[in-house]
């Protein structure tokens, strides 16, 4: 799948702002997530699962595409100090707002299927 094959809501359409791709062939697709404090992403998707390297953190709220909050990192244990990779679900249409004081910079290893 190229990006010009790509869902209307993937990150790279949908929330180019915050979302740049690094490199991709057949088998990944590794795409920088750049949201600095106080910013908020448009509704997006991640079509794969994969390995997040986490560079900077700050506490965030992600949440659905009908505003619904689906994940405060501040009330979740294993998201006050992340390890400096995790394992990453692809996700359906949501929004990500940075609430914290610093830029939240992942890069992602999608692993398409």
């Amino acid at each position: 799948m190229t990006n010009l094959e790509l869902d209307p809501m993937d990150a790279l359409i949908a929330a180019p702002e915050h979302h740049r791709l690094i490199m991709e062939n057949d088998q990944v697709r590794v795409i920088e997530t750049l949201i600095p404090a106080g910013e908020r992403t448009a509704n997006h998707t991640h079509q794969w699962e994969g390995v997040l390297h986490v560079i900077s953190w700050s506490p965030f709220i992600r949440r659905d595409d009908k505003d619904n909050i689906l994940v405060d990192s501040r009330t979740v244990e294993a998201l006050q100090n992340p390890a400096e990779y995790m394992w990453g679900a692809a996700l359906p249409p949501h929004s990500l707002e940075n609430i914290g004081d610093q830029t939240l910079r992942i890069v992602a290893v999608e692993l398409k299927k």
